[in-house]
């Protein structure tokens, strides 16, 4: 059966009142992104410490609806439950029937990250048996290997981690970077996040990938200092962010930083400057990782 995808442009002030209405009229599924995401004018995430925000200036509700539905006539009775003056303007898309789980399977094939390092979804066999293989399915939580800001993450992991270094993973989505270390030799790890569903998603591939890497939410997270700090968010929350994770690296440790924009690099590179002696940023895909020791 084919479904019907409405998006409609909001600001913060009605996009959870109109994504709820949505929802109690018939929605399949509602999600709320940032309508500006991948750009200079993307903004901090929902939570993120040191953010007051509560919802994304410009946001995009895109809502699921069921071919034969009337979505005109809902979204013109949503926006009266969501107490809105106007009828925004929106775009109705088509989305053809699908097998979703063999069109998402066949979507994720192993990725080498280098001759000893893969990650590897369940419904593979490991090309290379006796390379370090991380076994990650695609879910709820950012991570699978497949983004540039993740490789190049996971790229600086296996060139420099040599073994029984304590690491943190902040913003760890699926765990994919603290499970990683943790297999690459790494002493204690831990991951954060603001998501109960991401925290939760990488404990279970912690355990599917028997390593014992410890996930948190940020007020249950222990404060100690790391000889390695990695967070792969965005670039405004790492701007917010910055003293408080230059403060979770030890003195002489090191700080990885990713999801940043190429255009991007250079300020953060120079606003982390302050705590860290900051090497050249890598560049995949137009997409920068930055890293630094601790002076």
């Amino acid at each position: 059966m084919p479904w019907q995808v409405l998006k409609i442009p909001a600001d913060s002030a009605t996009a959870t009142a109109l994504s709820d209405a949505l929802m109690e009229l018939g929605a399949l599924s509602v999600s709320i992104e940032d309508a500006h995401a991948g750009t200079d004018a993307e903004q901090p995430i929902f939570g993120e410490p040191g953010c007051v925000a509560e919802a994304w200036q410009d946001s995009l509700v895109t809502a699921l609806f069921e071919t034969d539905a009337d979505i005109p006539a809902i979204l013109q009775q949503a926006c009266v439950v969501a107490e809105m003056k106007s009828l925004p303007p929106y775009h109705i898309e088509q989305l053809a029937e699908q097998d979703w789980v063999r069109l998402t399977q066949s979507q994720f094939d192993p990725i080498k990250i280098s001759d000893r390092l893969w990650i590897v979804p369940s419904w593979h066999a490991a090309p290379d048996p006796a390379a370090i293989n991380l076994v990650l399915d695609p879910g709820l939580a950012f991570g699978t290997g497949s983004h540039p800001t993740t490789r190049l993450c996971l790229k600086w992991l296996d060139a420099n981690l040599r073994g029984g270094e304590s690491v943190l993973d902040y913003g760890c989505g699926s765990g994919i970077l603290a499970i990683t270390a943790k297999k690459l030799g790494a002493g204690g790890v831990i991951g954060i996040d603001i998501d109960p569903q991401a925290v939760q998603s990488a404990r279970d591939n912690a355990a599917s990938n028997h390593v014992d890497a410890l996930f948190y939410l940020p007020d249950a997270a222990p404060g100690a200092q790391y000889a390695v700090v990695i967070a792969n968010i965005l670039s405004n929350p790492l701007k917010v962010l910055a003293p408080m994770l230059a403060a979770r690296v030890q003195m002489g440790g090191r700080i990885v930083l990713s999801g940043i924009l190429a255009e991007q690099a250079e300020e953060m590179r120079s606003l982390y400057g302050e705590w860290f002696a900051m090497r050249p940023a890598v560049i995949d895909e137009g997409w920068a990782c930055l890293s630094g020791e601790r002076r």
